[in-house]
């Protein structure tokens, strides 16, 4: 080959190069969140795009053996290409066939990983990381139908680098995941409240994200502090405790242990008679119960699925505290005030 057929071919090998290598770093830089909308809108590419984000393996296979396949095929090419035209000008100055030889290679191969380097990975790469969604949407109509080209090929790979991937104990994912993490939304929040394109002045979004960091143990009322009544307990005194403490739901004893609360809606419709006598065991409502290492949002889902408003805290089965609805409210949305100023709900 010629050495400006090799420079030609060696400058579409760079394209090819830089072609997989955007088509990479697109996949992985965009989000299905962004895509799916485009979907609906009919953009074109956009369906390429979401089948490509859906099957991200799969993509990053095709990916890797085109930038494989171009950067092994620019050394076999272009270094035997740029080291002749190297090596004619030495030869004229009559420099030795050997040292003009070892001059060209060297010269041939800072030339071509520079080359290869700067334009067929650098620049592709930083393009694509600053506008991920437009590249994303040129290149994968033709990433996606090279895929199903290759894909006995792909497959094989695939399964390959899968296998290798559950052996380090880790499942392989097909899709690039679309959600942040907690500390993900907090960065954005805190970014975007300082550069004044979001407001959260009575911090209910900065609440929202420390609200799953607190456990059970550090929202519970202690033990001490909670106004336990005793199995048996009258409507009538029921009123007496309501109007003494301002509380509404209270703990009931059986000896020492708890055996459920009620409510002071439980026993308003008891009448002259009825409100003198202990109250029905069967309005006495179940306590679940929850650990203090426990996730608030944890005790937030028992207590949504069992219908209650108060849980016990045990430790060592024994209980150590009470966690209350509105306590847990509170967590989220700050400070709850109702007509009673109740303490505890």
């Amino acid at each position: 080959m010629s050495p400006i057929a090799g420079i030609t071919f060696a400058v579409l090998l760079l394209a090819v190069n830089a072609f997989f290598v955007a088509g990479e770093f697109a996949i992985t830089s965009s989000r299905k969140a962004q895509i799916d909308p485009l979907v609906e809108q009919g953009k074109r590419g956009a369906k390429d795009a979401q089948w490509a984000l859906e099957h991200v393996s799969l993509m990053l296979a095709v990916t890797q053996l085109g930038i494989t396949l171009a950067s092994t095929g620019l050394g076999a090419v272009a270094e035997p290409a740029v080291a002749h035209l190297v090596e004619q000008p030495l030869e004229y100055f009559n420099v030795p066939p050997a040292t003009s030889h070892i001059i060209g290679f060297v010269a041939a191969l800072i030339i071509v990983v520079f080359l290869h380097i700067l334009t067929g990975e650098m620049i592709p790469m930083n393009l694509t990381v600053s506008a991920p969604v437009p590249v994303v949407l040129a290149l994968a109509p033709l990433l996606v139908r090279l895929g199903r080209l290759v894909s006995p090929i792909v497959h094989a790979m695939d399964s390959t680098a899968n296998w290798f991937v559950r052996l380090s104990g880790r499942e392989p994912q097909t899709e690039v995941s679309s959600t942040f993490t907690a500390e993900e939304v907090a960065s954005i929040v805190e970014l975007s409240e300082r550069e004044g394109t979001l407001r959260d002045d009575i911090g209910l979004l900065t609440e929202s994200l420390e609200f799953s960091e607190e456990t059970v143990g550090s929202v519970m009322v202690p033990f001490e502090e909670v106004v336990c009544l005793q199995m048996g307990v009258t409507p009538a005194q029921i009123e007496h405790a309501v109007s003494k403490t301002g509380f509404s739901r209270f703990p009931l004893l059986e000896g020492s242990e708890i055996c459920g609360y009620l409510h002071l809606k439980d026993v308003l419709d008891a009448d002259e008679v009825t409100r003198h006598e202990p109250v029905a065991r069967q309005r006495v409502r179940n306590m679940p119960e929850v650990s203090p290492e426990s996730e608030v949002e944890r005790a937030l889902e028992k207590m949504q699925h069992t219908g209650v408003h108060v849980a016990r805290v045990t430790k060592d089965d024994s209980v150590i505290g009470f966690i209350f609805l509105e306590d847990i409210v509170e967590e989220l949305v700050g400070e709850v005030r109702d007509a009673m100023q109740k303490t505890l709900y």
